[in-house]
């Protein structure tokens, strides 16, 4: 039962913020005999399973039925092409799968488990009001420990005119239950890049602008091209190089949208996906002595205990450190070690990174550029995915694998692909790169045939053979 009484409780720790790491982390120290208050003022598991990761995933999961079934004859599926019914409709459908995946975005399950868990549960904005003692919403809490989770938010900015034109945050798009005629998307991210493909396989018109010289900000360039290709062929205006300067509202309430290369763009919607600020504003924490950095992040040790502090910790996007929801809950794991006696260090160099388009876009470690700016003797090794046996069955126009090596330790530092399902298959990478596996045992690794794994094998070989040409 959630507690709403003003009485000062002391906890061994209070965790601020439900999302996925403090979800976790609240669950396993109460599990462990710790007392611990979990305070959240929206729901409990955070963005991910309601507005997020779950409900974006299922959306693309339809977007890309769709596109299959109209591609069901050439796939051999059906002996001509079936008739779909009306974008709408689709669209709708769509929305109802989604929402029930995301629970109706009702937290209540949830919560119940928390609490279940002997968690108490406080809802609320909390406050540090001095050392040890947190108010949320005039209630008080005593703390031995504190965890701050309290995520990240979206990016609002400040450009003339945007805030009187029609917009979504992401969170808003995926809790939408109508289906825009256009649609702008500003950020060319993992969110956007996503967002955009969603829609427009629903017969929305979609201009996708970014102001960076390609998608995905500073991923292996190569790839960056493919996935700008691909979503063009999916009837995506992509913009790149060029920035939106004003909005101002137009006819029957449209937006339009003035871009720096002297075009404006008209859309029933704006979408702005232009990243995430970790939330540390109006939490007290000027009271610890703890100043958020230049983006509103915490610096944390390798502990996932916040710089200078000996009980407050930090785990998740407010960290700024990979923010994904894999990233928190990794910490999260970290950071319960460590409070529970333990010398756990993180390690962040094989964090992968996977945008959820068709074909997925996954990488992991450093690319080429990457490498050398931290003073690594990089080497590369590309692999065309249209020569992988699998491709042909698949019916698909294949990707690329483009792996990194250290060329003196003889080991990947990173790899990107894009491909079918290139999110599953690069977890081999993954572990290459954290576990430091010499090149010569990824050498001698046997892949099922016929399977996406089979494209390491070349790169592979051939990244061996440069750096060892005598063996």
């Amino acid at each position: 039962m959630t507690v709403k009484s003003k009485v000062l409780d002391h906890f061994d720790v209070v965790v601020l913020g439900a999302g996925s790491a403090g979800e976790s982390i609240a669950n396993v120290l109460a599990e462990a005999g710790r007392s611990v208050a979990l305070v959240e003022t929206l729901r409990v598991g955070g963005e991910c399973p309601y507005v997020a990761c779950m409900p974006s995933k299922a959306m693309l999961r339809s977007a890309e039925a769709r596109a299959e079934a109209k591609s069901l004859r050439d796939l051999g599926g059906a002996s001509s092409t079936p008739s779909l019914d009306d974008d709408d409709l689709a669209f709708h459908a769509a929305v109802e799968r989604r929402d029930e995946i995301a629970e109706q975005r009702d937290d209540a399950d949830a919560a119940q488990g928390v609490e279940d868990n002997g968690v108490t549960l406080v809802r609320g904005r909390g406050r540090v009001t001095g050392a040890g003692v947190i108010d949320v919403e005039g209630r008080e809490l005593g703390w031995g420990e504190l965890v701050i989770a309290t995520g990240s938010s979206p990016i609002k900015p400040d450009i003339t005119g945007l805030d009187r034109v029609p917009t979504w945050t992401s969170d808003e798009a995926l809790s939408a239950q109508d289906r825009p005629a256009s649609l702008i998307v500003m950020g060319g991210g993992a969110v956007g890049c996503e967002l955009a493909q969603v829609h427009v396989r629903f017969g929305v018109q979609v201009t996708l602008v970014e102001s960076g010289p390609r998608l995905l900000g500073r991923e292996e360039a190569s790839i960056a091209e493919m996935l700008a290709t691909r979503l063009r062929d999916d009837g995506i205006d992509v913009r790149l190089g060029v920035e939106v300067e004003r909005a101002e509202l137009g006819p029957q309430g449209a937006a339009q949208v003035h871009l720096s290369d002297g075009t404006t763009v008209e859309a029933a919607r704006v979408l702005v996906a232009v990243g995430r600020r970790p939330t540390t504003e109006g939490l007290g924490l000027e009271k610890l002595g703890i100043e958020a950095g230049e983006k509103g992040e915490l610096a944390v040790d390798p502990q996932c205990r916040v710089e200078g502090q000996a009980h407050v910790w930090a785990a998740g996007d407010v960290t700024g450190i990979a923010p994904y929801t894999h990233t928190a809950n990794y910490q999260a794991r970290i950071l319960v070690e460590n409070l529970l006696g333990g010398d756990r260090a993180a390690d962040y160099r094989a964090i992968p990174r996977a945008v959820y388009t068709q074909p997925a876009v996954a990488s992991v470690g450093l690319d080429e550029a990457a490498a050398r700016d931290k003073g690594i003797d990089a080497v590369t090794a590309v692999m065309d995915l249209s020569e992988v046996a699998r491709t042909s069955s698949e019916g698909n126009d294949g990707g690329r694998l483009v792996l990194t090596a250290d060329r003196a330790r003889g080991v990947l530092v990173g790899a990107a692909a894009i491909g079918p399902r290139a999110d599953e298959w690069m977890s081999e990478a993954t572990l290459a790169v954290r576990a430091e596996i010499p090149l010569r045992i990824l050498a001698d690794v046997v892949h099922a045939f016929p399977t996406f794994g089979e494209a390491f094998e070349p790169p592979v070989q051939e990244l061996v053979a440069r750096l060892y040409p005598s063996t």
